[in-house]
């Protein structure tokens, strides 16, 4: 056996002994690696029990995710939020539409195993699909939808109730001050090389404040948001209609243009990410008006005025400032994301740079469409 199937095994033998920390239902059947997160470590275990269940167990990444306490007590109460929220619906079709964790043996959220690595328990959903790619336009109003119910449940739970995992996540001013500190640093000799594409950088910052601006003018309230609102953090049925929004660990409070703008980047690039042919990088505006139709047929109703502004300015707003985080890396020499060859995060820099000029070159087609989903607002 090669080292590589040795560290399986061992991954595999771990996760049965974590997973019998849990009160799950009969006894472990299998363990195998599930989904394509980066993060976490995942498996599916199966067990015998009779109720059927299977469980998503997962190994926190806690040198992500440091407060590891903070971190399984926001999911916990926002678990236990929804399924308040969705208790009309009978509990098994709250375990469909909500994520449910597993106590410990002793009741606890997370079990931290003898080797300090930290474990937790979901039921996994069955008969569900996730994409990493959007195919149709019912998908992105499905995702719209989703996001946007999502919003609206939790938007009478107190984010002061709620940790900031990740502090400055969407702090346009962290992420400026962060480049500024690496072009000083200069540590590969990069930065001459990228002296272009930070003037366009430079030339965008002061109006990439507005919803930080707006938020500390008391014009924006404080909402518990997702904040990774990527296609693939939404479970759909067999008929691409919305089952539930999963992915908690990133729950933290925000502004909600913040999650609206990292949607629609993700969505409404025709590329890749990291598309080295920028001219292939063009917007693909159904699936604006669709997923912009879900999301408002359900966060237009909570939403209020400043916040309805504030959205263009977060579809903005979420390519530029990864394109800040990419070209920080790269002028740093390659520190913080994995790269597949010398050049990538300026390559991904480029991409997302043509995208917010793409954006700002639809941006009042893209205000249409906004302006024609309110219109049963007023």
């Amino acid at each position: 056996m090669n080292d590589f199937n040795l560290m399986s095994e061992h991954k595999i033998t771990n996760s049965i002994s974590s997973a019998q920390q849990f009160q799950i239902d009969g006894t472990i059947v299998s363990s195998v690696p599930f989904g394509s997160g980066h993060i976490n470590d995942t498996f599916k275990i199966v067990t015998d029990g009779a109720h059927g269940h299977l469980y998503l167990l997962q190994r926190i990444n806690h040198h992500v995710f440091r407060n590891v306490d903070g971190l399984m007590d926001n999911i916990d109460k926002v678990c236990r939020h929804l399924k308040n929220k969705l208790a009309h619906l009978g509990e098994q079709e709250v375990s469909k539409r909500t994520m449910t964790l597993i106590p410990t043996l002793d009741g606890k959220n997370y079990y931290q195993d003898p080797q300090g690595d930290y474990w937790r328990i979901f039921i996994l959903i069955p008969d569900t699909r996730s994409y990493d790619i959007l195919e149709t336009t019912d998908q992105a109003y499905s995702g719209g939808l989703a996001f946007g119910e999502f919003q609206k449940q939790l938007s009478d739970l107190d984010p002061s109730s709620i940790v900031e995992v990740l502090p400055n996540f969407h702090n346009i001013e962290f992420r400026m001050t962060n480049l500024r500190n690496a072009i000083a640093k200069n540590a590969v000799n990069r930065v001459a090389e990228v002296q272009d594409l930070l003037d366009y950088i430079f030339e965008r910052e002061e109006k990439m404040r507005r919803i930080l601006e707006m938020g500390r003018a008391n014009q924006l309230p404080l909402r518990i948001t997702h904040n990774d609102t990527k296609f693939n953090n939404v479970l759909l049925d067999k008929d691409d209609k919305v089952q539930c929004v999963i992915d908690l660990d990133t729950v933290m409070p925000g502004y909600v243009a913040y999650d609206f703008g990292d949607a629609i980047r993700t969505i409404i690039n025709s590329a890749a990410e990291d598309e080295a042919d920028v001219s292939k990088i063009v917007l693909n505006i159904p699936l604006f008006e669709a997923f912009t139709a879900g999301y408002l047929a359900e966060a237009k109703e909570f939403l209020t005025d400043n916040e309805i502004e504030s959205l263009i300015y977060g579809v903005h707003l979420l390519p530029y400032m990864q394109a800040v985080r990419f070209l920080t890396d790269y002028i740093d020499g390659d520190t913080y994301y994995k790269i597949a060859y010398p050049l990538h995060n300026l390559v991904r820099t480029k991409a997302q740079l043509k995208l917010v000029q793409e954006l700002e070159t639809h941006h009042q087609q893209l205000l249409d469409i906004l302006a024609e989903n309110l219109k049963t607002k007023e």
